[in-house]
């Protein structure tokens, strides 16, 4: 164990060092926050230092086993650290706090606060920079920094990335395909950045939207969303960048390296991505017309193309209060959270890659009953998918419905109504932010008890984590030697 807190002092550290880039803002614009920030550097620094002191004695080469606790404590940890600017500055309780923290750094988007456009520009930049490393996942940049002292990481990586095809490789050494992910990543977000400052927005607000697309966090400078702006080009740019943050980075990162676009057309899963939302932001369209919410198809698409992009890829901005929608509308976008985006993208739920091994997996037992004998190997995009990998995913897929259902009734339990624990449950364990109900686009988390606001803190961090590894920590065969 304390070879695992050897291995958390430098990531505690790292943590800290990044809280310098909100107390620097908030020294820029002279900010009430500043003094928030001075405490929490200190406090943070301070542990990360001192327990890594204490434990140095402890290195060693990291196992499976240790990586998968490592990882769990990484993102229950870290949002704790991250809730002292929080505590300091709006004096809230640490329920709340620590539900927002955990809501940015596991990219959901929920928020129990009211009054952002009001909030000092540090802690609205502070919310969105826990977007944008959890996006990509503090664990993966760590990766890329540990080795300089020594520590191994690829357990730690592979616990981390998401999706069943964790042993691919980018590159040789592991420290370099998280090195290479996040140059991508961070690419991505500067592009971003720029195309929203164009599309009208004030530079604060296109850094931190663009924190919040590329991480598919959904968090915002504003209580209405992106609804704030009501601008059709920010709306198409955030969209774009949303669909590419949907995206597997791997993919991209192959694209760039081999300069040519035939490495994303080639990937059966993002075409399977594209195709189904092309499919659905026309359909929930021409429903939204024909059901007369709208009264003309161009403003019909307009907001349901933004609003089933948003929340299909698992980011979470508004721009309208689609609770008041017909109620097909808004579950198919919530369905669409729970499998859309791609492995090796910053967004949640079971993803894109699991539906496809899961429905040719079901097309190969149909077939069995006909021909019992016939070897039928489960391929995808032309390669041939290992059982091992096939039962991966039977259980994970378990697994994800029953933790929805555990925790749906824990809230109904609490006297939460149905249509609210339901869809807080889903959107907090696919990462998508918003649900319907009382924690719909026109509300916010805030109106939950303490119990109802951890259950749904637990789905965030189960989704983040993709279950198991979150689950295995509490099995007994994890704790033996």
């Amino acid at each position: 164990m304390l070879g695992v807190i050897y291995v958390l002092s430098p990531i505690v550290f790292i943590f800290g060092l990044i809280m310098l880039v909100p107390l620097g803002v908030a020294a820029w614009y002279q900010d009430a926050a500043i003094y928030a920030y001075d405490e929490s550097v200190a406090i943070t620094l301070a542990v990360g230092a001192l327990t890594w002191l204490l434990t140095r004695s402890y290195k060693r080469e990291m196992k499976t086993h240790d990586g998968f606790l490592i990882v769990v404590l990484t993102w229950t940890l870290l949002p704790a650290f991250a809730t002292l600017p929080l505590m300091f500055y709006l004096d809230t309780s640490f329920t709340d706090a620590y539900f927002e923290t955990v809501s940015g750094m596991t990219t959901t988007g929920a928020t129990t606060y009211t009054g952002l456009d009001h909030l000092p520009p540090s802690i609205n930049l502070w919310r969105h920079l826990l977007n944008w490393i959890g996006g990509m996942g503090i664990i993966v940049l760590a990766v890329a920094i540990l080795p300089l002292l020594g520590i191994g990481g690829r357990s730690m990586f592979k616990a981390e990335t998401p999706g069943p095809m964790k042993d691919s490789k980018l590159t040789p050494r592991i420290a370099q395909t998280a090195k290479a992910l996040w140059l991508v990543y961070a690419g991505i977000t500067l592009a971003c950045a720029v195309a929203l400052y164009l599309a009208g927005m004030s530079w604060f607000d296109a850094v931190c939207h663009s924190f919040s697309a590329m991480s598919l966090g959904g968090f915002s400078t504003h209580d209405a969303s992106i609804g704030f702006f009501n601008s059709v080009p920010v709306e198409v740019t955030l969209s774009i960048f949303e669909i590419i943050a949907a995206g597997n980075f791997a993919t991209y990162f192959l694209m760039l390296q081999g300069r040519s676009p035939r490495t994303y057309l080639n990937d059966n899963e993002m075409m399977s991505m594209l195709a189904l939302l092309l499919l659905s932001v026309l359909g929930v369209s021409v429903f939204l017309w024909l059901q007369g919410t709208y009264a003309d198809l161009a403003t019909a698409v307009r907001y349901a193309s933004f609003n089933l992009i948003t929340i299909a890829t698992d980011c979470g901005y508004a721009n309208t209060d689609f609770g008041q929608w017909p109620i097909f509308a808004p579950m198919w976008m919530l369905f669409l959270s729970s499998i859309l985006a791609c492995s090796g993208s910053t967004g949640g739920g079971a993803k894109m890659v699991r539906t496809l091994i899961l429905a040719k997996q079901a097309t190969r037992e149909m077939a069995r009953l006909l021909h019992p004998n016939a070897l039928m190997p489960v391929k995808l995009g032309g390669q041939v998918i290992e059982n091992k990998v096939v039962f991966s995913v039977l259980a994970f897929i378990f697994l994800y419905f029953m933790t929805v259902a555990m925790l749906t009734f824990l809230l109904l339990l609490s006297g939460l109504d149905f249509i609210s624990a339901f869809s807080a449950i889903i959107a907090c364990i696919n990462n998508a932010g918003p649900g319907l109900g009382v924690v719909g686009p026109a509300g916010n988390y805030g109106g939950l008890s303490d119990f109802q606001t951890w259950v749904c803190t637990v789905a965030m961090l189960a989704g983040r984590l993709e279950i198991l590894t979150l689950l295995i920590i509490f099995t007994p065969g994890f704790w033996k030697k």
